[in-house]
């Protein structure tokens, strides 16, 4: 008897750890209000990895103009993968991924950290994550 309870509370445990771990690394998925607040990005999960487009922006029918992919440029901005192949670290970053700036057309490493439930921290790098920007977006 006491060796089945054991069990039941080991299992238990561990369930909700897993469902927590699961939970805390889907909070950054919906929208988010850039910086500049003149685009929304929506953040997905597709697979294990995460990844955002451009939802809403300002200029409708801008174009991607500035990718340095010339049969790239003639494509809308709003729909545009801007986030890609992000991994959550197992406490509040998602590492490992890219981010596209279409206002220049270049690609750069990518950290977001989740500062609270509203508030995400982007930052953009090149080589080390002490040379680049950080973006602050908000829901």
């Amino acid at each position: 008897m006491k060796k089945n309870f054991l069990l039941i509370l080991v299992l238990f445990i561990s369930a909700t750890t897993a469902m927590a771990q699961k939970s805390t690394a889907d909070i950054i998925t919906g929208e988010w209000l850039t910086a500049p607040k003149d685009a929304k990005i929506l953040i997905y999960k597709e697979g294990n990895k995460y990844f955002g487009k451009i939802n809403w922006g300002k200029t409708t029918g801008r174009k991607d103009d500035k990718n340095p992919d010339a049969s790239l440029r003639s494509r809308e901005l709003l729909g545009t993968i801007i986030l890609k192949n992000f991994v959550f670290n197992g406490k509040d970053k998602w590492e490992d991924g890219t981010i596209y700036d279409p206002n220049n057309g270049k690609t750069y490493s990518c950290i977001i950290k989740l500062r609270d439930n509203k508030t995400l921290e982007v930052r953009g790098y090149i080589g080390f994550s002490m040379l680049g920007r950080t973006e602050i977006w908000t829901r």
